[in-house]
């Protein structure tokens, strides 16, 4: 049996198996991938997507908030509004009482695209690979680290 050398535990820190964001980075990707089929008929990203579900949410919000509510930054949000605003989804325009607010505003378009977009999470949830309780303790869980990561907690 080769003998464990103290200097490779100093190093365990560093194993791929040893890190929780990995698995979390794996499945993330996994998820997106398995959405692609699904968005693919709505002709969207899943970047897309999940600004259009805040959108159809909220119906008007401002850039700011919606990308506060997504954790993306000006430089990932900007590039997927204009491409939402060019297929007719969303429109884009300056808030009237303040200029440097750029406010965003769903179309009856966007809103039409709602009604198709039903079928996903009817559709990846027969895709789960986990029970509908360990779903739910698993969303809990990522919540509050995400809360905790933002500050929010």
């Amino acid at each position: 049996m080769p003998q464990i050398d103290d200097t490779e535990c100093r190093y365990d820190c560093l194993r791929l198996d040893n890190q929780l964001c990995f698995p979390l980075y794996a499945i993330s990707k996994e998820i997106v991938r398995r959405y692609k089929p699904l968005l693919d008929r709505l002709d969207l990203t899943y970047t897309q997507y999940i600004t259009m579900m805040v959108m159809w949410e909220r119906r008007r919000i401002s850039v700011r908030e919606i990308g506060k509510l997504l954790f993306l930054d000006s430089g990932t949000l900007t590039p997927v509004l204009k491409k939402l605003e060019a297929k007719g989804f969303i429109v884009r325009e300056r808030d009237r009482d303040d200029e440097r607010v750029l406010d965003l505003s769903i179309t009856d378009k966007g809103m039409e695209l709602r009604e198709q977009a039903l079928e996903v999470p009817k559709q990846m949830m027969c895709t789960s690979i986990i029970e509908p309780e360990e779903a739910e303790l698993l969303y809990d869980t990522l919540r509050k680290i995400l809360a905790r990561l933002s500050g929010d907690e």
